[in-house]
């Protein structure tokens, strides 16, 4: 992949300025090709925002970076002893890591997945870009009846079109993400039903909410920002659980309200990779130390680590993410089983409460 080409890919995955033939410059569109509606405290008539927060970084930080200290070398693969095999229905709460930001939620005999990627590579091409070193800790063909989608933005490593594909023929589900999203996943023929911060939907026992994080999307070099990010609380009969696809801790403010909001938070599924150099990254990802603190906030009574181990998307190892969130649960005399980075095939029986 040659400079040029290794940039665009970049700059469809991190959402900064337009590139062409090496020169950063902006492009002012006239309208949204994802999503038209009215102006609101978090959309300007184009783009979506993030309300008092950062900005994404342009096409020349983009180059200092990737210019700067080089990022730890991977394993090129990690074998997976073997794959989980999921009960068909699960009456209580049971969550089981595929990898990267894609996990099976089973509770009350319904079956969601998060942000469901199986191809790869995420990467706007098949050729080139991030590749994952590790199999999905579900094999496609175990999977139980999907009946729900939660997606959360638009990224490659989020949005996977071939997955969404082969799981409309297979299992047909609702896709359940915020405003805009429906029309990039629209080839894929499946359901869709699109929210906007605040507001919320039912689906079977859960109350599925809409709740604003700090992020942005992009498929290309072009579209920043016009479709919206956002992060899913699920009310039920025994607690709320939390799903952040991606997020900059932001002050603090995706966590700040949850627990007024919605009660007691059983369960939160929190990213904690892809934060190094945080210089760059701290406004999309944050840090294992900034998921404990928004653990801390919101008082939730367990938590799983995700988006780590499964591609190379910065600079940080590996394993570095699992690493410095137990030392950062340590430094916070949080008890280590409370809050869980899993590998892919990884099953957690949830407590009903810690």
């Amino acid at each position: 992949m040659n400079r040029r080409s290794f940039l665009r890919s970049a700059a469809a995955l991190v959402g900064v300025s337009t590139l062409a033939g090496g020169t950063t410059y902006t492009v002012r569109m006239n309208n949204n090709r994802y999503y038209n509606g009215p102006v609101s405290d978090h959309f300007d008539g184009v783009r979506f925002f993030n309300p008092e927060g950062a900005p994404p970084k342009g096409m020349a930080d983009l180059w200092k970076w990737r210019n700067g200290p080089k990022p730890q070398v991977w394993p090129e693969t990690i074998p997976l002893a073997q794959t989980a095999k999921p009960a068909a229905r699960v009456s209580d709460l049971t969550i089981t890591m595929v990898g990267h930001a894609t996990m099976l939620i089973q509770s009350q005999g319904l079956n969601i997945l998060t942000d469901p990627f199986w191809s790869d590579r995420a990467s706007p091409v098949s050729f080139a870009g991030p590749k994952r070193v590790i199999k999905p800790g579900i094999a496609f063909e175990d999977l139980p009846p999907i009946d729900v989608i939660l997606l959360s933005h638009c990224h490659y490593d989020h949005m996977d079109l071939a997955t969404l594909k082969r799981l409309k023929a297979v299992h047909d589900p609702l896709v359940i993400t915020p405003l805009g999203n429906d029309t990039i996943i629209k080839s894929t023929g499946l359901r869709t039903e699109v929210l906007d911060w605040g507001q919320k939907t039912q689906n079977g026992p859960f109350e599925v909410h809409c709740v604003p994080c700090h992020h942005w999307g992009a498929r290309g070099v072009t579209d920043r920002s016009m479709a919206l990010w956002a992060a899913f609380v699920l009310t039920g009969p025994d607690g709320a659980l939390l799903f952040i696809g991606d997020t900059g801790f932001d002050k603090g403010r995706p966590y700040r309200t949850l627990a007024s909001d919605f009660g007691r938070i059983r369960m939160a599924l929190l990213p904690i990779g892809a934060y190094d150099p945080q210089w760059f990254m701290a406004d999309q990802h944050q840090n294992p130390a900034e998921a404990v603190e928004g653990f801390k906030l919101m008082g939730a009574d367990f938590a799983i680590g995700h988006h780590w181990g499964t591609i190379q998307l910065t600079n940080e190892g590996r394993d570095d993410p699992k690493i410095a969130l137990g030392l950062a649960l340590d430094a916070e005399n949080i008890a280590q089983e409370r809050f869980r980075a899993l590998e892919p095939a990884e099953v957690w029986a949830v407590p009903k409460s810690a």
